[in-house]
């Protein structure tokens, strides 16, 4: 039995409504949604950490999320787990024309505009012909606004290099504050919105994902927490007991600790 059949049959036996599990069996799409978007994270932290052999178990654990949400489709008379996978070949070869059809071979940077152009008219064909019709919405918020960005820049509607949106973030900041100044939190929350939006633009602008910066910001912070615990600890002291000045020391002990190790 292939690896995938043996998984298969897993599934369907956790599914199956007299001797499955309970858990598995209460299940839907839109209850197990969260656990899917959960293992592609871990993915992404698995890489993040180039942990290579914790990737492994990641992938499998991601790719039960698709055969999972395969098997209640199937149970609905939808689709099943080899429909997916002919979807998924089906569209890999349509999208590249240069590879598997008799089109020229093209550049990296060609065939990401020919994918678009692709996309578009995949959008018309489901008569979803706007051009941001397909983002999808359950995207973390700011890879989404990346993505919005790029889709509108891709016709024309793009500031023409960075230092426009550098300009814009300067004018978010100041109507931010001047609402954090009237003390209206709705327009607080809204500015906030904008400011954020244009900081995934500008990361677009300069090619960076902007989930990925704030992890490795995140693991930045994580990072230097810990250096400023574990300093404190060694005079048996903890966060809590010491002054911000202190941890402000530290802090800067930490980075200048990670320009050394540079």
């Amino acid at each position: 039995m292939r690896p995938v059949d043996r998984l298969l049959a897993i599934m369907e036996r956790l599914r199956d409504r007299e001797g499955g599990c309970p858990w598995d069996v209460e299940q839907t799409f839109a209850t197990i949604a969260p656990y899917t978007i959960e293992e592609a994270y871990e993915v992404a932290d698995a890489i993040e950490r180039n942990d290579l052999n914790e990737l492994k178990g990641e992938l499998g654990d991601l790719l039960f999320q698709v055969v999972f949400h395969a098997r209640m489709a199937e149970e609905q008379g939808l689709f099943a787990f080899d429909d997916v996978v002919t979807a998924i070949a089906d569209k890999l070869e349509r999208r590249h024309p240069h590879v598997f059809g008799a089109e020229l071979q093209r550049t990296s940077k060609e065939q990401t505009l020919a994918w678009e152009v692709i996309k578009a008219a995949e959008r018309k064909d489901r008569q979803k012909p706007g051009v941001l019709d397909d983002v999808p919405v359950g995207l973390p918020a700011l890879t989404r606004a990346a993505k919005l960005t790029k889709r509108a820049g891709r016709v024309g509607f793009d500031w023409p290099s960075t230092d426009e949106v550098f300009d814009k973030l300067a004018e978010e900041v100041e109507e931010l504050r001047v609402e954090i100044a009237a003390g209206d939190q709705a327009k607080v929350r809204e500015e906030l919105g904008d400011l954020l939006f244009v900081v995934a633009n500008l990361a677009r602008k300069l090619d960076v994902e902007p989930e990925d910066a704030l992890r490795a910001a995140n693991a930045k912070f994580v990072r230097r927490f810990g250096f400023i615990e574990a300093e404190l600890g060694k005079d048996g002291s903890t966060p809590d007991q010491s002054t911000l000045e202190e941890m402000d020391r530290l802090w800067d002990a930490a980075k200048a600790a990670e320009k050394r190790a540079s």
